[in-house]
Formats: structure tokens, C-alpha cells, sequence
């Protein structure tokens, strides 16, 4: 994740779920998990501030740099599984 102002809130947000960690470099933020990530959009569009569908999957991958694993893009929410045969 992009260690940018919208980054570091979606860190924030993903740090009160349970299994996940949460480990912070210079320029970017490394958020892991158990088996699957799940970030969900209104609840970061609601941290950021914003109305409900003012952010959306694209507007999340523009702060994502890389991860591992299989993603799977929903309308309201990315998922992150660690084995790509759990998706």
C-alpha cells in the first residue's frame, strides 16, 4: 500500500480487523493477514470521509503497489486470498 494520506487511512481501517498486521516503511505500508484479506470500500470511503460509492475498487488500487496472492475485485469490496485456490 502507498504511504500516501488515503494509504495510511486504509492502513488505520485494516488494523482494527482481527489477524492483521500491520507494518509501516518510509514509502510504502505492508498490511498482511490470515488466509484472506478483505477491504471493503464503504467502510474505507466512510473513514476517507467521503459519501457512500465515492470509493470504489479502482479508486483502492490506485494506493495498492503489489500483493500476493489472488485478488478478487467485487462492486463494493477487493479481496485478497492468500491461496489462489481459496477464490
Amino acid at each position: 500500500m502507498s504511504a500516501s494520506v488515503e494509504g495510511n487511512i486504509i492502513a488505520d481501517v485494516m488494523s482494527k480487523k482481527p489477524n492483521v498486521k500491520i507494518t509501516r516503511f518510509p514509502a510504502i505500508i505492508r498490511i498482511d493477514g490470515e488466509r484472506m484479506l478483505e477491504f471493503d470500500m464503504e467502510e474505507i470511503g466512510a473513514a476517507l470521509g467521503l459519501e457512500p460509492g465515492e470509493f470504489g475498487v479502482y479508486d483502492f488500487e490506485i494506493e495498492t503497489s503489489t500483493h500476493y496472492g489472488r485478488q478478487v475485485r467485487l462492486d463494493d469490496k477487493v479481496l485478497l486470498f492468500a491461496n489462489p485456490e481459496d477464490a
